[in-house]
């Protein structure tokens, strides 16, 4: 491979992700000199292995990813049929920080990568994983340290991606449980108590929101700022790990993240980092997304984990999913349209949806990328006055008025773009200018948001750019719910922009 690198230099890139130092995992990231919507994956092996413990570790790095490189050579190498393709836009991506690699440090019947995920009104399900495949999957809580007096038995599965093999990934709903109340846990009957605490049952609620999070140096820093203030509940508009298909990056975001996901529901969905297709052999993609964050999916009468919704705290929260058919023949549009059908608004004020590529967008990363997307569901959206849309995809910050067929409109949703969590690819730089009317702050800076709904009416949005240690507010804005607003339930043919004011949505 290397000789191929020197053969073509123009064609293909290697960069190390990690300084090089003895006898340390590295990342290399190799891919061609051209755009292409299947990214190839990085290249996941040792440096100067030192031991035969370490020569041993080498050797099994190699049986786990020798397959896919291969086979990323032999898809992206620069065959006639990649001719076509686009060069790489010229937007520079400012370096982001290095790639953290998390360890297991526990026994193989501990559990690890422990998160939960609401189901129902009063449910939590427990998603871990063991080396050990005889671990129960079985859950003990409680409402006291240490004394459980509930259990509850789930289910598990595993999955192999080329030589690749999971751990035992265990799925165990426990409730009901009471609202506003802190719970402690223990998975499979071995390791560490953990404990979590459910959202509230009324407002206030408050959601943090983080797009792209990845597992960099700036990922570390938005989860530690995320936990220095406390919320309810974690909500991801797509890309986790960035493993790309190097399945043990999935571990390690597990790991990674477990310390505050284990604590507060995490409630995601998935972007084009999660589609890890290889043609003919792996053709449907999200083996390991759908493995690994089980979401409550068909207790939303979804017949797909890729899109969902549930019920929290007098909040409606739809998770779409854009890298599936969301046509209006598809299953998605069909189950978007019921869904939105049931929201009763006099009990379910606020409507808030996620999805990964943006509707909206001034920056030059990305443009258009979900225009078929907003031109198949803008009108159910509209329709069903939805108050806030949430995207990542785009590695900056941008937050739009409300909008509605590119125009400002009091009724339409407020548009907010939040890729910027701590992805490994670094930040879009480049907006548009002059600047759009509808685009009202937008800056490419790594952060995170958080919404505070206070009550039925109002809701407080801000956003945190991270500086070295602080959490800085840069932006934020107090939003009005559209089922509280007069003007947009009685009257939905008029469409005035010049009504919208900047300081209060």
């Amino acid at each position: 491979m290397w000789s191929l690198l020197q053969a073509c230099p123009t064609i293909f890139q290697l960069t190390c992700l990690t300084p090089l130092q003895s006898n340390c995992l590295h990342f290399f990231k190799f891919q061609p000199r051209v755009a292409s919507y299947l990214k190839p994956p990085s290249l996941f092996t040792y440096f100067v292995p030192s031991s035969a413990n370490e020569q041993l570790k080498m050797e099994k790095s190699w049986q786990n990813h020798f397959f896919p490189v291969l086979l990323t050579i032999f898809f992206f190498s620069p065959f006639p049929f990649q001719t076509s393709l686009a060069l790489q836009s010229d937007y520079i991506r400012q370096p982001p920080g290095k790639v953290i690699v998390t360890p297991h440090h526990r026994s193989k019947s501990d559990p690890q990568q422990v998160h939960i995920s609401l189901v129902g009104k009063d449910q939590m399900r427990i998603t871990w994983i063991t080396e050990d495949k005889d671990v129960p999957s079985k859950v003990e809580y409680g409402k006291v340290s240490g004394r459980y007096n509930a259990m509850a038995v789930g289910e598990h599965t595993s999955y192999h991606y080329f030589f690749y093999s999971s751990g035992k990934i265990h799925h165990v709903k426990i409730g009901p449980l009471e609202p506003g109340t802190t719970y402690y846990y223990r998975c499979g009957g071995h390791g560490p108590e953990f404990s979590f605490k459910t959202p509230p049952r009324t407002f206030p609620i408050e959601f943090v929101v983080v797009g792209d999070l990845g597992q960099t140096e700036w990922t570390a820093s938005t989860l530690a700022h995320v936990h220095s203030k406390d919320y309810h509940v974690f909500l991801l508009p797509g890309d986790l790990s960035y493993a790309d298909t190097q399945q043990p990056l999935w571990d390690s975001f597990g790991r990674l993240v477990e310390p505050y996901a284990s604590r507060r529901p995490w409630m995601v969905t998935e972007g084009n980092h999660e589609i890890e297709i290889f043609p003919i052999i792996y053709p449907r993609g999200f083996k390991a997304y759908n493995a690994r964050w089980l979401m409550p999916y068909q207790e939303s009468g979804s017949t797909s984990n890729l899109y969902y919704s549930f019920d929290v705290a007098g909040s409606h929260i739809i998770m779409l999913g854009s890298y599936t058919d969301f046509d209006e023949t598809s299953a998605q549009y069909k189950w978007l349209e019921a869904d939105l059908g049931k929201v009763d608004r006099t009990k379910t004020p606020w409507v808030v949806v996620l999805l990964h590529a943006p509707w909206y967008n001034t920056n030059s990363a990305h443009k258009g990328e979900g225009e078929s997307m907003r031109k198949a569901m803008e009108d159910l959206l509209c329709k069903a006055r939805v108050d806030v849309v949430f995207a990542g995809h785009v590695h900056a910050y941008e937050r739009f008025t409300r909008i509605y067929d590119n125009k400002a409109d009091p009724c339409g949703p407020v548009y907010i773009t939040i890729g910027d969590g701590g992805n490994r690819e670094g930040l879009a730089l480049t907006f548009e200018n002059p600047t759009s009317e509808l685009s009202l702050y937008r800056e490419p800076s790594f952060g995170h948001g958080r919404l505070r709904i206070l009550d039925e009416t109002r809701a407080h949005w801000s956003w945190h750019r991270n500086n070295d240690s602080d959490s800085y507010v840069a932006d934020e804005v107090w939003l009005e719910s559209l089922a509280t607003t007069k003007s947009c339930c009685t009257n939905t043919g008029e469409r005035d922009g010049s009504k919208v004011n900047k300081d209060e949505l």
